[in-house]
């Protein structure tokens, strides 16, 4: 019965893999292909590469792969700031309310980024901050995920480094810096994965706060391109949308053992 078990469970996450990545392969079919022939699955079609030179004329997207790199680069550089700081001082530093304040962090995680968007909106423009990268990545630098996650890392290092640390004559920064960044390398990889693979994909909040092929990155760029007025060809969509996918993809593949490991780290941790 066991055995029949464990069959029934390997197909059912079978069939899942299977209906999560069809989107993607027909996607990738389509690209390769005339329109006629990626929708009635010709399998003796012919393979082209036209869709992508269609794809890559019809829009700026060289300044859209700079705008996504750089957009998802001063995010993470801000995550990494941010959430080590809070991270090290929830985790080590005893000051009074420290556990009130770490709840307040968290419920954040219960509070959809859609409903502040009127708020993010209004601030960012106050801040002259509207149609710019930094005015994108600005209300998502304090992330109560990475908090916790820097917090729970920063808590499994050991209190003999850091009272050795002390003793060496090291202050808050030091300790910090020496002791506990080093230390949580695993969970720093396995949060940028999360976070550039989050924000490359973000779309709602960089449409309304860009107006301006200068910063808008590839998620909009994308839905532009693909809007009916501007004609619907299935086969040049989809070359454009595996463009568009195509530097994460080949991150994972190329770095999938260390992305891994580095969850399975932080996770033990």
């Amino acid at each position: 019965m066991s055995g029949l078990s464990r069959h029934i469970e390997s197909f059912g996450a079978l069939l899942l893999a299977v209906i999560w990545i069809s989107p993607l392969v027909f996607a990738f079919w389509a690209a390769f292909h005339t329109t006629s022939d990626a929708v009635n699955f010709n399998l003796a079609a012919p393979w082209t590469l036209d869709n992508f030179r269609t794809a890559w004329d019809g829009a700026p997207w060289l300044r859209y792969f700079l705008n996504t790199f750089l957009l998802v680069t001063v995010i993470l550089i801000g995550q990494f700031f941010v959430t080590t700081l809070a991270g090290f001082a929830f985790a080590q530093v005893r000051f009074p309310g420290r556990d009130i304040v770490f709840i307040l962090v968290l419920m954040q995680l219960f509070i959809l980024p859609e409903v502040l968007i009127v708020e993010n909106y209004v601030m960012v423009s106050r801040l002259g901050m509207f149609d710019t990268i930094l005015g994108v990545g600005m209300p998502y630098m304090a992330s109560a995920f990475g908090i916790f996650l820097m917090r729970q890392a920063f808590k499994g290092v050991p209190i003999e480094l850091h009272e050795a640390a002390r003793v060496e004559g090291c202050g808050w920064f030091g300790i910090l810096w020496r002791v506990y960044v080093p230390l949580a390398r695993p969970t720093y990889l396995a949060y940028a994965l999360v976070s550039v693979s989050t924000h490359w994909n973000n779309f709602l909040w960089p449409l309304i706060v860009t107006n301006s092929p200068d910063t808008r990155p590839l998620t909009v760029g994308l839905s532009i391109f693909a809007a009916p007025e501007n004609g619907v060809d299935i086969s040049v969509i989809s070359a454009a949308t595996i463009m568009s996918v195509a530097p994460l993809l080949i991150a994972f593949l190329v770095f999938q053992r260390q992305f891994v490991q580095a969850f399975l780290r932080a996770g033990i941790k």
